[in-house]
């Protein structure tokens, strides 16, 4: 597969993504349902499905740990946060923090261009601002790994 093509199939993933976690977090549903009804609904040839699975599986399990990594960024409570918000951000940060091989840059435009989508209306500079303080958490500690390994 070329990798623009690999790039779009991605994408689409993460867009699912983003409407898996909405309606996990709304209906409190189990992920593997949910992961099974977006599977049988959607065209599977269009997207990342080993993508979609693993993600949506990493961040429902993951979940408190995402929240903690994101919430000092917040200027206000988490749970005061648009649902589409919130999912973005546990979407970005795990993708930063668990998925190495996704440039940061990335990361961040995808958010970016899913919050436009998605979210309310200056929704995007919410999700750039704190994901980007993330993603230079995450790169420090992996530096301060490298360092004290080197």
């Amino acid at each position: 597969m070329k990798p623009n093509e690999a790039n779009r199939k991605r994408a689409r993933a993460r867009r699912r993504i983003l409407q898996a976690l909405y309606q996990w977090q709304l209906t409190q549903q189990d992920p593997a349902d949910i992961a099974r009804q977006f599977l049988g609904e959607h065209r599977l040839g269009h997207m990342d499905l080993d993508y979609f699975s693993e993600v949506l599986r990493g961040v429902t399990a993951e979940v408190l740990t995402l929240d903690a990594a994101f919430d000092q960024y917040l200027d206000r409570p988490a749970r005061t946060l648009d649902p589409v918000e919130l999912a973005l951000l546990r979407l970005g940060t795990y993708e930063l923090r668990e998925r190495m091989e996704v440039p940061y840059r990335v990361c961040l435009d995808q958010a970016v261009e899913l919050a436009k989508a998605f979210g309310a209306e200056q929704s995007h500079r919410y999700i750039n601002g704190v994901l980007d303080r993330v993603g230079r958490d995450v790169a420090l500690r992996k530096t301060e790994l490298a360092a004290s390994k080197g």
